[in-house]
């Protein structure tokens, strides 16, 4: 009984692969060319973005918190994120922020204990910017 072995499908180049590199070298200046398309879209959009942030505006208007907010964006590209430093910043900027509520809170604490002791009547406690949730 004799077998039938799959033949591979004839080449019409011959076998070689040479009737393929006019195909090759056609996509590769296609994606040259698409590359090069790209990249003055990308500096178009860099140029756009910029007048809209008016960056070299602001950095002769706010040198200094320009140079401030470079340094943060550097801090955190640089990996600086999720450090102790980071938690530590973090957590000294809460309690400054928290100050002018925690300074008021006492001030009514106080008012209302001196008030208590001269046996007035409580005063309703300043109004601290802060809604309350009710």
């Amino acid at each position: 009984m004799a077998r039938s072995t799959p033949s591979a499908p004839a080449d019409p180049a011959g076998g070689n692969g040479a009737g393929e590199t006019a195909g090759l070298g056609e996509r590769v200046n296609s994606l040259g060319r698409a590359a090069q398309s790209f990249r003055e879209e990308l500096r178009g959009t860099a140029a756009d973005l910029g007048r809209v942030l008016d960056i070299n505006g602001r950095v002769q208007r706010h040198p200094y918190a320009m140079m401030a907010v470079a340094v943060g964006v550097g801090y955190l590209l640089g990996g600086g994120l999720f450090t102790r430093t980071t938690a530590r910043l973090l957590g000294l900027a809460g309690r400054i922020a928290g100050l002018p509520y925690m300074r008021s809170e006492i001030a009514g604490i106080a008012e209302a204990i001196l008030s208590a002791r001269e046996g007035e009547p409580p005063a309703p406690p300043p109004t601290s910017g802060i809604p309350s949730p009710s």
